[in-house]
């Protein structure tokens, strides 16, 4: 009965790999979309939520400047900062005070103190509130918030100069209500010209993340969409139609605000047949990532404490719908049990190898940690390989630190997000957290991009 579940295991953490890598080469298939230019602006509202920014809000409001689309309004939450954010905000855009109403609504949200237009960019506004969280301050932005549609935008992340006009036209089917954008690291950017192209001149921890990245956004997302069963949407770049937001009660106060949102606009969906729910990996925003082993440590130990809230949430209702519904059935088998149960197992596998003590076969570990390793190297490459179908193409002169990357990757780095996991699902029942924020580095990236 033990080697019968060890083989299950085996082959379940084998085949949902090679899955989502079949699935996201056939969801890449097609050309990349271009906008026309012949559809007019709707009108979007973009959301950025800012808790002790100071130090990166002057490149956030310098990406605003130079955008292109024209019918957007931004709407900055100062979320009761403790640092001169609101002092910046003040300085960067002159601020004045007006008198807006917004109407009664069962979205929860700590009091506005004082709501601001700026006198500089027109199509600014700045709320300032008392602090109650990332998902409070993004309740107190959806109500003021003129559009149809609403993007939610980490204060740390900048859009590409074409994110907006893509997500206008995708926007057209009436069929999508929500959706991701593709999610690239700031620090992995070099400017040429007006664009940012990708770059491994960085730090090592810098460029392991932007691997993650291509690999949990080209492969892993685009082939939980293509399945109709993405489970988050990332905070740093999201897209909302504002009645459905206001259908589901907006944000719940708790530590991963962003897969909670997901999970119940999926819900919401059961009742909206021919709905949908995408990712839009043409439209892309850069976010600034952790550039300490520290920093990046507690940023996944809040993914995971994120995701386990959401699975206590949840349980119940998809356990019973578990092999009827797709969604159920990915969040369960391959978020829970391939992701966190066998990360448990293979920890249990592995550590007496080290160690020199019990009864271990050795050999079957070997076995699966070869033929693992490769399935993460086939991962990689692959979600490199549709990466360049968008236009994400590394210099050829950087080859050589690509080919570093993955073989540290692949030596290193996955098995410390095992070990993350494994971690934060135990720290969860013991402390859950707020808004835990990673530090800024406060660079200027406009003079580093350009070097």
């Amino acid at each position: 009965m033990v080697e019968f579940f060890a083989v299950l295991l085996f082959l379940l953490t084998i085949m949902f790999p090679i899955f989502h890598i079949i699935n996201a080469i056939y969801a890449s298939k097609g050309k990349k979309q271009q906008t026309t230019g012949i559809i007019s602006e709707k009108g979007i509202s973009i959301l950025i939520p800012c808790y002790n920014e100071e130090s990166i809000i002057q490149t956030t409001i310098d990406s605003i400047e130079k955008m292109p689309y024209k019918a957007a309004e931004y709407i900055f939450i100062n979320d009761g900062s403790t640092d001169k954010t609101m002092m910046a905000l003040f300085n960067l855009l002159e601020l004045k005070i007006v008198y807006k109403d917004y109407p009664l609504t069962r979205l929860e949200f700590m009091p506005i103190k004082n709501i601001y237009k700026s006198e500089k960019f027109p199509n600014i506004m700045v709320i300032d509130k008392v602090n109650g969280g990332k998902a409070d301050a993004l309740n107190a932005g959806i109500i003021l918030a003129t559009h149809e549609l609403i993007i939610t935008l980490d204060a740390d992340s900048i859009l590409d100069d074409q994110a907006l006009s893509i997500i206008n036209e995708k926007f057209e089917d009436e069929s999508i209500i929500a959706a991701g954008g593709m999610v690239q690291i700031l620090q992995g950017s070099r400017r040429s010209g007006n664009k940012l192209m990708p770059s491994l001149k960085s730090k090592l921890i810098v460029r392991l993340q932007l691997l993650e990245y291509l690999r949990g956004f080209y492969v892993y997302k685009a082939s939980l969409a293509r399945s109709n069963a993405l489970s988050i949407i990332s905070g740093a770049f999201g897209v909302f139609r504002k009645e459905v937001l206001l259908e589901v009660n907006g944000y719940r106060k708790t530590v991963g605000e962003d897969i909670d949102i997901t999970l119940k606009i999926q819900k919401y969906l059961e009742s909206k047949k021919g709905s949908r729910v995408v990712f839009i990996p043409e439209a892309c925003c850069y976010t600034e990532v952790p550039e300490t082993w520290k920093d990046l440590y507690n940023q996944r130990i809040r993914w995971q404490k994120a995701f386990t809230d959401c699975l206590v949430i949840y349980h119940k209702d998809y356990c019973k719908s578990i092999f009827s519904k797709k969604l159920p059935f990915f969040f369960l088998i391959d978020s829970f049990f391939v992701g966190v149960v066998c990360s448990y197992l293979f920890l249990m596998s592995i550590l007496p190898i080290i160690f020199n003590v019990g009864h271990i076969n050795s050999e079957f570990v070997m076995l699966y940690l070869i033929i693992s390793t490769c399935s993460n190297l086939t991962y990689s490459i692959v979600s490199i390989w549709i990466a360049r179908k968008y236009s994400f193409i590394l210099p050829v002169s950087e080859k050589t630190k690509l080919a570093n990357t993955i073989i540290l990757d692949l030596l290193l780095f996955r098995f410390l997000n095992i070990l993350v996991i494994c971690i934060g699902t135990i720290a969860y029942f013991i402390k859950k957290e707020g808004w835990n924020k990673v530090a800024r580095t406060g660079r200027d990236y406009s003079v580093e991009q350009a070097s």
